[in-house]
């Protein structure tokens, strides 16, 4: 049986390629922080990890996929499809593992509740930080106001996305060494300026800015992302032929 550190070296490089990362977590630190609706249905000690796709993933990922693949026949955004060829790949390189993978956009049968709660398992792994309303203190919002929480990346800050979750369904972990996410930003007047951004300008971007970032995405994924998916097929031919 491959030690914790061998799956995480393999998955790592294997996901690195396509310009991903990935960071381990129990399934038991994750219950622990949703409702029971949301909880994941394996023994506390599962090993899971979270899948986030860098700044880099849209040129080492995305693009090669688009320019190799043939019209899109199926209905879902070509990035959705990319993220699960690269997923794929990578699973099939671990054949003695029972593994299933939770993507970010999937929802629960019959319901409207996702699969997994992404910001949570990444905040749990310690990859990200979730910034939600009850980090403040003396929070400047009505009690009864929803306030949606955002992660940041210690690296990438706003600059990234959580995929999705790869559990490793017959691998147990009861030694992991719990790591807390980094909080960059420990003043509570920066928190309150992101959550207002994220709730109130999300689609300025500027709350992926809080911080200066080592790598911000490339002007044609901004344009990729501002391009309502029903109008992107004009920007993906443009990519077949460049």
């Amino acid at each position: 049986m491959d030690t914790l550190s061998e799956l995480r070296a393999k998955l790592a490089g294997l996901l690195h390629e396509s310009g991903l990362e990935c960071h381990p977590f129990k399934v038991g630190w994750y219950n622990a922080h949703v409702k029971p609706g949301f909880c994941l249905e394996h023994h506390k000690d599962t090993l899971a990890f979270i899948v986030i796709s860098s700044p880099s993933f849209f040129e080492r990922g995305f693009l090669p996929f688009v320019r190799n693949s043939v019209e899109n026949s199926i209905n879902q955004d070509y990035l959705d499809q990319a993220l699960r060829s690269c997923l794929t790949r990578a699973i099939q390189s671990f054949p003695d593992h029972i593994m299933d993978v939770l993507y970010d956009y999937e929802m629960r049968p019959g319901t409207r509740r996702p699969k997994v709660l992404v910001q949570t398992a990444g905040h749990v792994s310690g990859a990200v930080y979730f910034y939600q309303k009850t980090d403040i203190m003396d929070p400047p919002w009505p009690v009864d106001k929803t306030i949606y929480g955002v992660c940041l990346h210690p690296k990438y800050i706003g600059w990234f996305a959580l995929r999705a979750v790869i559990i490793f369904q017959n691998v147990f972990v009861p030694n992991l060494d719990f790591k807390p996410p980094k909080d960059i930003l420990e003043d509570e007047a920066k928190k309150i300026d992101l959550l207002n951004r994220y709730n109130n300008n999300w689609q300025d971007w500027s709350f992926r800015d809080v911080v200066e970032p080592v790598e911000r995405y490339s002007e044609l994924q901004q344009k990729y992302f501002s391009t309502r998916p029903s109008e992107r097929k004009d920007l993906i031919e443009f990519i077949r032929i460049h």
